[in-house]
């Protein structure tokens, strides 16, 4: 990230394509549909290989459903929504939907993810207790987004969670981590052109949909306004629609 002139906002750096493959960590089913899909879109049309790690199945996701019935219905519209986007690897954990919990037990589930499928690249939510324009992050998205933080450092050391190399799990070391929905953001993603697959990944959430209010912004006009800041932030003639990430390199 280029530094600005006093009193300016921060120069975003493009994220670049100099890497194979994605892991996105997330809590919930329609996490990754605000916005990242754009970004998924991208690659996997660029031939990256991007898989989805879901903590929950949103079991406690829609308020007219019960947990039983709602946790195969939004399983099944995540792998409806993340198709739209060109991913056909979407997996789920086992914590329960709102009461996830930060410690080892999270940690290690992530590294085992981690080390599964060998991502480049992991990608998951900030863990600050505020989003972008100051609204408050839910607690599920706090906790997976610092313990997948940690498990990045967890799944490159055999000597933390040596179970998962009994499990036949070999370290791996991430190159990058990135963080969506950040107030601090220091690359940006061009996802110009893949505006429609984005809304279309969101709009497979039909029944969580349906479930919120009337006033919530519908997919069309939600996914459009993120990329549409994300691309203000990036401040690059011709971008119309941008992802921003606050990127650490780990190597």
């Amino acid at each position: 990230m280029t530094e600005p002139a006093q009193g300016a906002p921060p120069t975003l750096e493009p994220f670049g394509d100099d890497f194979e493959s994605v892991l996105c960590i997330v809590a919930h089913p329609d996490d990754i549909e605000y916005g990242t899909a754009a970004a998924v879109a991208k690659w996997t049309a660029a031939g990256k290989r991007v898989t989805y790690f879901l903590l929950t199945r949103g079991e406690a996701g829609i308020d007219t459903m019960p947990p039983d019935e709602a946790a195969g219905v939004r399983e099944q519209e995540e792998r409806d929504g993340a198709a739209v986007v060109g991913v056909s690897e979407v997996d789920f954990g086992t914590h329960r939907d709102g009461v996830v919990e930060y410690g080892l037990d999270l940690r290690r589930d992530i590294a085992r993810e981690i080390r599964r499928r060998q991502p480049d690249v992991v990608i998951t939510g900030d863990y600050g207790d505020r989003f972008v324009q100051g609204m408050l992050n839910q607690a599920d998205h706090r906790a997976v987004g610092l313990a997948a933080a940690d498990a990045c450092a967890d799944a490159g050391n055999r000597w933390i969670f040596p179970e998962l190399v009994d499990e036949g799990f070999a370290p791996w070391h991430v190159k990058r981590l990135c963080f969506v929905g950040t107030p601090r953001p220091t690359h940006f993603v061009d996802v110009t052109g893949y505006l429609d697959l984005a809304v279309g990944s969101l709009e497979a959430h039909a029944a969580y949909n349906a479930a919120l209010p009337d006033t919530f912004p519908k997919p069309a006009e939600l996914v459009p306004m993120i990329l549409e800041m994300g691309a203000k932030a990036a401040q690059v003639d011709g971008v119309t629609h941008a992802l921003v990430l606050d990127v650490v390199n780990r190597r």
